[in-house]
C-alpha cells in the first residue's frame, strides 16, 4: 500500500503526527511495511525494532526501513522527529538507484549530522506541492545517505557477484534453497559464489540463503496469523516438521515459541 496524501506515493511529517493517527498498541506490535520509510530523530531517547533487531534512537539517528521488513515502534512520547514514507517507484531513476533502493541492501540505523529532510517537508507543506520537485529533492537526500561512512559490519564491501546473488535470492528464496541453483542461474561456479559471499558478508552462500529463508519465516510468524504449516509451504518446505527443524537450527527456538514472543498477541 502506497503512502496516502496530496502527493501519491509520498508523505512526510512529524513522527508524533503519525503516532497520533494510529490506535494505541498497533505500532507497538510488529507490522510489515510495503514502502520505504526514513525517520530522522530530533528529540528524546527511545528505541525502534526492525527485523527483530532493536536500535537505540537519539537525536541524529536516521532509521531507514525498507519494503518487506517488519518494524515495531517503542513507547509513545519518547522521541520526536521527521517521518518520511515513499513508494519504491517514487524516486526518479538515477545512477545506482536500483542498488541503493534494493530491499536486501542498507543499514537500518545510522547517526548523521549532515542529512536533512527539511527541504522535503517545506515543499510538501505548500498549498500545491510539486510531485517532480519532491522526487528530485528525495533523490538528493538518498544520495546524501548513500555517501555516509559505512559501519564496520559493511567494511568488507558489496561486490558485484554478491549483489547479483542477493537480488536473485530475493526473487527465489521461497523456491530455491540450494547454492548450485543460484550459481547455475547467474553463470558462476558454487565456489565463486561462496567466495563472493564470504568476502562481502563473512558468511558462506548457503548460510546467506538459510538466513534469508529464516528471516522471512520470522517475519510471517510475527506479523501474520498464518498457520505454521502454511508458512512452511510458502517457503518451499513440503513437510512442516522439516521446516520446524530448519527454523529451530537457524533461530535457536521452535516456530511456535517465536510467535508467542514476537507475534501479534505479544506486546
Amino acid at each position: 500500500m502506497a503512502p496516502e496524501g496530496p502527493v501519491p506515493g509520498f508523505q512526510i511529517g512529524p513522527l508524533e503526527e503519525l503516532r497520533g493517527r494510529v490506535p494505541e498498541g498497533i505500532l507497538e506490535r510488529f507490522n510489515r511495511v510495503d514502502f520505504h520509510t526514513l525517520t530522522l530523530i530530533s528529540e528524546g531517547r527511545g528505541e525502534h525494532t526492525v527485523d527483530f533487531v532493536t536500535y537505540e534512537c537519539v537525536p541524529g539517528t536516521l532509521l531507514w526501513v525498507r519494503p518487506g521488513q517488519v518494524q515495531r515502534f517503542g513507547p509513545r512520547g519518547k522521541v520526536k522527529g521527521t517521518h518520511l514514507r515513499f513508494a519504491p517507484a517514487f524516486p526518479p531513476p538515477f545512477p545506482g538507484s536500483e542498488s541503493l533502493l534494493a530491499s536486501w541492501r542498507g543499514n537500518v540505523s545510522q547517526q548523521v549530522t549532515d542529512v536533512s529532510l527539511d527541504s522535503l517537508a517545506r515543499e510538501y507543506a505548500r498549498l500545491e506541492p510539486s510531485h517532480e520537485i519532491l522526487r528530485h529533492l528525495l533523490t538528493a537526500v538518498l544520495l546524501d545517505v548513500d555517501r555516509l561512512p559505512r559501519p564496520a559490519s559493511e567494511s568488507r564491501g558489496h561486490n558485484d557477484t554478491y549483489a547479483r546473488f542477493c537480488a536473485a535470492l530475493e526473487d527465489s528464496y521461497a523456491t530455491d534453497h540450494r547454492v548450485d541453483q543460484y550459481a547455475s542461474r547467474l553463470g558462476y561456479t558454487v565456489r565463486t559464489l561462496t567466495r563472493a559471499c564470504q568476502a562481502a558478508s563473512g558468511r558462506t552462500a548457503k548460510e546467506v540463503i538459510d538466513d534469508r529463508i529464516a528471516l522471512q519465516a520470522q517475519r510471517l510468524l510475527a506479523h501474520t496469523e498464518q498457520p505454521i504449516s502454511v508458512i512452511a509451504r510458502t517457503l518451499g518446505f513440503a513437510e512442516t516438521t522439516n521446516f520446524s527443524k530448519f527454523f529451530t537450527r537457524i533461530s535457536g527456538v521452535v516456530p511456535g515459541d517465536f510467535r508467542v514472543v514476537h507475534g501479534r498477541g505479544a506486546v
